[in-house]
């Protein structure tokens, strides 16, 4: 098995299949810049030379704690302006898994929050862990839905479940996102990188070209696109209220928000 090396995310080959690692185990693999810039890098090396199938998993039994705090914290202290440009970039980093032309699996291999269950729905199947938590908690910290978000889970589970999820900010386990039909299958923690695998596997039996043409037509990026300028000037919005402050405060303070909506 060959390995290429970076700094938090890492891939490896194993046959016809292509692993991505994120692998940022001091902060629970959340999500930086730095880390979206190697992922954006390892996505073009794989559109150069595409495997058969893609598996997207966390090292360090974590898939993705979502936005790294010291970046949220950064927020509040730019423009509007200079946050609704950076957070539509930062997004794309991530997203630009969209536009491989290869089957991709999500191997969410343990918790998965905000922006880290967001990058899942920009996968075609997803394996989540039976005991792992998988929360969408943009509104309890005080921002609109990133990552594409408000416009994926309508997209793959309709308005009622995107509205529990998104609205609610339910956390829900593997086994509730898999009767949900939020994931494809469900399984211990141990063996949810294995089924990713076998699932990967048998994609890649499947004529490439056929599979290709597939992933060109089935999705709209475009729409896709509009939702993350939407989102990001949502969040440049509230990323300067006194609510969003309020969380930062919380966080430090290792106490609940209390948000009064200004």
């Amino acid at each position: 098995m060959a390995l290429v090396d970076s700094e938090t995310v890492e891939l490896s080959s194993e046959s016809r299949i292509e692993i991505l690692y994120l692998n940022n185990p001091e902060t629970k693999n959340s999500m930086t810049v730095a880390m979206g810039l190697e992922f954006q890098a390892q996505i073009e090396r794989l559109k150069k030379n595409p495997p058969r199938a893609v598996v997207i998993t966390g090292k360090n039994d974590i898939f993705s704690a979502g936005g790294n705090f010291e970046l949220l914290k950064s927020f509040a202290e730019k423009s509007f302006e200079t946050n609704k440009k950076e957070m539509f970039e930062f997004y794309n980093l991530f997203l630009t898994v969209r536009d491989l032309n290869v089957p991709v699996i999500c191997a969410a291999n343990g918790h998965a929050i905000g922006a880290g269950l967001s990058i899942t729905l920009a996968c075609d199947l997803r394996v989540f862990a039976d005991e792992g938590k998988y929360q969408f908690n943009f509104v309890k910290l005080g921002i609109h839905p990133g990552m594409g978000s408000s416009y994926l889970a309508k997209e793959l589970f309709g308005m009622e479940t995107a509205n529990r999820l998104l609205f609610l900010a339910e956390t829900v386990s593997g086994k509730e996102a898999h009767s949900l039909g939020i994931c494809y299958d469900s399984v211990p923690k141990a063996e949810v990188l294995q089924r990713a695998t076998e699932i990967a596997i048998s994609l890649s039996e499947s004529a490439p070209m056929a599979l290709s043409e597939l992933k060109k037509n089935i999705y709209d990026r475009e729409k896709l696109n509009a939702a993350l300028r939407k989102e990001a000037e949502s969040q440049a919005l509230n990323f300067l209220s006194q609510d969003f402050k309020e969380t930062i405060k919380s966080i430090e303070e290792k106490r609940k928000p209390v948000f009064k909506g200004r």
